[in-house]
């Protein structure tokens, strides 16, 4: 199932699904299938680049994304991409009820963590009643809790050359000669301390499911569903992701998304 939800996004964003347009969304795909240029490939990116400052421009640091009431919540938070990680240090940690687990926090910090799921829940908490809009074009309305990521940066002490967010998690999201490749996704820094970006713990009031990506996933509410990784195992600050995976910030960018899923 896995194997085929990945050829059905990969499908879609060749197709040209996407909020910025449709040679955005799908600029890798068409570079190695018809052969188009760096040229080509370096207009598109710039475009995409526009696109983000356009919305920065438009929609402002703080604004908030809607938020809607209990009446809302119509049906079940819908699970999506993998729902239930094929991963033997993530079995292990769900068998013990993630009593082990551990939220890494390193890069550029003044003071790397090592958070418990206890810790996160004493700390602070914003709930929000909020619209997830998946790439693939559904939408599903849900009520999450969780602990501000920016408390968090603000524990471990940002040091100043840091521009983004890795996240890393525990969710196989593909394989290949080397080896498994896990979730991998990144945000930069505004959308990090942005009120709404939260570490969810909890969803529709009761813990986070492990569908839904338990123990803990992040909510960035002005952007879509591929931007919020679920599984998370690792925060790491850098001020650049040309070195992780292929370079282009998260999985599904690498593999033709925008960088910049913003709604």
């Amino acid at each position: 199932m896995a194997k085929f939800q990945i050829n059905r996004r990969k499908f879609l964003t060749a197709a040209g699904l996407g909020a910025s347009g449709i040679m955005l969304s799908g600029c890798d795909a068409f570079d190695d299938q018809l052969g188009m240029g760096d040229g080509l490939r370096n207009f598109l990116e710039g475009a995409n680049g526009l696109t983000y400052r356009a919305q920065r421009l438009l929609a402002g640091r703080d604004t908030l994304a809607p938020e809607f009431t209990e009446a809302d919540i119509r049906q079940p938070m819908r699970p999506n991409g993998i729902t239930a990680p094929d991963d033997d240090t993530y079995k292990g940690l769900l068998t013990n009820n993630f009593a082990d687990w551990r939220l890494e926090v390193s890069g550029l910090v003044e003071k790397p963590l090592s958070l418990t799921r206890e810790q996160l829940t004493a700390m602070p908490s914003r709930t929000q009643i909020t619209r997830h809009d998946c790439v693939e074009g559904w939408s599903c309305i849900a009520k999450w809790t969780g602990t501000p990521l920016s408390l968090v940066l603000d524990q471990a002490v940002v040091k100043p050359q840091a521009r983004y967010v890795m996240f890393h998690c525990l969710d196989t999201i593909d394989r290949n000669l080397s080896g498994d490749i896990k979730y991998y996704g990144s945000i930069d820094l505004i959308d990090a301390r942005h009120p709404q970006t939260i570490l969810a713990y909890g969803l529709n009031g009761k813990p986070l499911p492990v569908e839904n990506g338990a123990p803990l996933r992040v909510r960035v509410e002005r952007q879509l569903g591929y931007k919020m990784p679920k599984y998370i195992q690792r925060i790491e600050l850098v001020d650049s992701f040309t070195n992780f995976g292929g370079g282009r910030g998260g999985y599904w960018e690498d593999n033709g998304y925008d960088w910049y899923g913003g709604i």
